[in-house]
């Protein structure tokens, strides 16, 4: 087995998945509100909504601020001839290599967020499922699709 991946994912990752953590946690904050509420109207103990509030602090601190730079300086790919390794997780760590001859399509994925710091996603599926690269600068990805699509077809017309 080759040693861990070289590629790593654009550092700009880090600001898109703060939005997305941040818009999340607002969700989740009204729904705190909402539990507050209810704990207020029907006089529930007191420490119920401190707790409620504490824990919807402290899944923002850790969403927001702490985990995007930690799942960044883990993410790594690396695209060879044969395969494509990915490695990703903080606390759970997954390696996943698949074989390009498994690859059956490849595409790019941008949504809002993604397109405003100029990144783009990278999706290959197989008849397993599907598997990501995430946040690419946008050149990158595209010259990241073909290389895979390249690949991939080269190794099926071998077979």
């Amino acid at each position: 087995m080759h040693s861990q991946p070289s590629e790593r994912i654009d550092q700009r990752a880090i600001a898109v998945w703060q939005w997305g953590a941040a818009i999340t946690s607002a969700l989740l904050a009204a729904v705190g509100v909402g539990a507050i509420i209810v704990s207020i109207k029907f006089a529930w103990p007191w420490w119920i909504p401190v707790l409620i509030c504490a824990a919807v602090v402290l899944e923002m601190a850790l969403d927001i601020t702490i985990m995007p730079p930690l799942r960044w300086k883990r993410w790594r790919y690396e695209i060879r001839e044969e395969e494509i390794d990915l490695l990703q997780g903080v606390i759970f760590v997954t390696r996943t290599v698949i074989p390009m001859v498994r690859i059956q399509h490849v595409d790019t994925h941008q949504g809002p967020i993604l397109r405003k710091y100029g990144l783009t996603s990278v999706t290959f599926s197989t008849a397993a499922g599907k598997h990501h690269i995430p946040a690419l600068a946008d050149d990158t990805a595209a010259r990241v699709r073909k290389q895979i699509a390249e690949l991939a077809r080269v190794t099926n017309e071998d077979v």
